[in-house]
């Protein structure tokens, strides 16, 4: 039996986060990876054609680009390098216009100002607001519950009156937001489309600032992509995990979490291969698989497997990957500059299609979100081409059959065809995924959820991902939750990990003993009488 200090289960930007931490701290640490690459959701190939570099699942990283976690890594010394398309997003509408979002703010209010008079200086003013909250602001979202310190500093920056306008937003749906921040429907396009990249409906409350958090950082840092394809930011992580003399192992699966005396003291591979763990296991899995797959609901407390029951996973996704033999002939101008193009609604299309998603539908119009890679990134295909792709969601519950698949994929190419007329004309190469392709390429998109569980606001921060305490310690000491299924939750942040290696590195420092106590003491009133994890041997 090989013993390490620490395993982490999963080689996901969160996971990789995780093991970087614990190895900048002196430990041994082995990552574990059930795919043959590390990465993750955070991948490239070439699948649509040689020589076009496709990003298997996320591609623009604004909240690693702001994030005091990935920040702090220093990438850049492993090889990691940021670019951005001219322009950031545009929302491409069917009768040729296009609402934009430029580098520069003077330029997008300059834009919005076309929709509705005095939109630019509406869009100013929410710059302006960002720019006096955001470190505070970004400190506590990446934070561990309860964010104490940065708090205290956002609420200074705030003042009362500030304070009350910040937690009114977070309860504004981004249609009444967008209604009362802009005349016109260019800065509500932006909003909600932005909004809409997580599974909250655009009249529900929290989506609108979710819109405004994705556009603020779009304004802020931009949408940028690794030169060379998002696996170039995986790999930057495992280079810097190798170099802290860590070890990141692929093909190999963990199936089994070992528990002794309520503690997690190592796993099991596939392949019967047993790793103890002298200080910590750190997992990169969505709960659900946790709790139930690693950890066996024969060790759960009862109320614990019935949250889990509960549990509520995001949108699935659809995507198409083509590869251009020219740029895409969008009618409206503002998209050609575009790295990230929002198609196939206008604002109440919106609500279509969350309608549609609500009552397990497939929308008729889908909401397209369309990377132009070529154009963010000349790297990724032949000169005077395109790597492009698009995606969109889709209800549970379907059987992606080659006739599902291929209506779907209709349907996805009927709306670009729309706003870029002829384009099929370009294609020399095409790929699907479908959510059950993306599931097979990475067990944590269950259902092809990308997001580690729905955004809702009934499960982030206290709730997420069971109602409890919104931290990565879970009701076994030395195990922690380390994915997208913890607080705050999906976008290649890191901070998921981050906390879950703090977490474990407090636990086994000078008071160490008192919070694994406390951690249990709490977990115990939590789930109330016989809430311990049964003693299984």
């Amino acid at each position: 039996m090989r013993t390490v200090d620490a395993v982490v289960i999963g080689a996901g930007p969160n996971g990789l986060v995780a093991a970087n931490a614990l190895v900048d701290a002196g430990w041994d640490v082995l990552v574990l990876e059930e795919q043959d690459t590390p990465g993750g959701a955070v991948r490239t190939a070439e699948v649509a054609a040689p020589g076009y570099r496709t990003d298997l699942f996320s591609a623009f990283y604004p909240l690693a680009a702001a994030s005091p976690v990935v920040r702090g890594l220093h990438l850049e010394e492993h090889g990691l390098e940021w670019t951005h398309a001219p322009s950031v997003i545009a929302h491409a509408l069917d009768d040729g216009r296009a609402a934009v979002l430029h580098r520069t703010p003077e330029d997008t209010a300059a834009d919005l100002e076309t929709f509705g008079a005095g939109d630019g200086d509406a869009w100013l003013r929410l710059v302006d607001g960002w720019d006096r909250i955001r470190d505070p602001l970004l400190d506590a979202l990446f934070s561990p519950l309860p964010p104490v310190l940065p708090a205290v500093r956002l609420l200074r920056r705030l003042g009362l009156a500030g304070s009350l306008d910040l937690a009114r937003l977070a309860t504004l749906p981004v249609r009444r937001f967008s209604d009362e921040t802009f005349r016109g429907e260019g800065g509500g396009l932006l909003l909600t489309g932005n909004a809409m990249h997580a599974d909250v409906p655009p009249d529900a409350g929290g989506s609108g600032v979710f819109g405004w958090l994705l556009v603020m950082l779009a304004q802020d840092v931009g949408f940028p992509v690794p030169v060379g394809g998002a696996g170039a930011l995986a790999d930057a992580l495992v280079a810097r995990v190798r170099a802290g003399g860590g070890e990141v192992v692929t093909g190999t699966r963990v199936d089994r979490v070992h528990v002794a005396r309520r503690r997690a003291v190592g796993v099991r591979t596939a392949d019967g291969e047993h790793v103890r763990a002298r200080r910590a296991v750190l997992a990169d899995v969505v709960a659900p698989s946790l709790y139930r797959d690693l950890v066996g609901t024969e060790r759960l407390p009862a109320r614990l497997v019935r949250d889990l029951e509960r549990f509520q996973w995001d949108h699935p996704t659809f995507k198409v990957n083509w590869a251009l033999d020219r740029p895409l002939p969008w009618t409206a101008d503002g998209a050609r500059g575009a790295g990230t193009v929002h198609l196939g609604v206008d604002r109440a299309g919106f609500v279509d299609v969350a309608t549609d998603l609500s009552l397990g539908r497939v929308p008729r119009r889908p909401f397209l979100v369309l990377g132009q890679m070529t154009t963010a990134d000349p790297t990724r295909s032949p000169a005077g081409t395109e790597s492009a792709w698009a995606y969109t969601h889709v209800p549970h519950g379907l059987e992606w059959t080659h006739d599902a698949v291929a209506e779907e994929v209709d349907r996805v190419e009927a709306a670009l065809a729309r706003v870029a007329p002829g384009f099929q004309d370009s294609v020399v190469g095409r790929h699907v995924q479908s959510p059950a392709d993306l599931q097979a390429a990475d067990a944590n998109l269950q259902g092809g959820a990308i997001n580690g569980g729905t955004s809702a606001i009934h499960q982030e921060l206290f709730f997420r991902p069971t109602p409890g305490f919104g931290r990565p310690e879970t009701p076994f000491d030395g195990l922690y939750l380390a994915s997208a299924s913890a607080h705050p939750g999906g976008g290649a942040h890191g901070a998921c990990g981050w906390n879950a290696a703090r977490a474990a590195l407090a636990a086994n420092g000078p008071t160490g003993t008192v919070r694994r106590a406390l951690n249990r003491t709490a977990w115990d009133r939590l789930l109330g009488d016989g809430g311990r994890p049964r003693p299984v041997a």
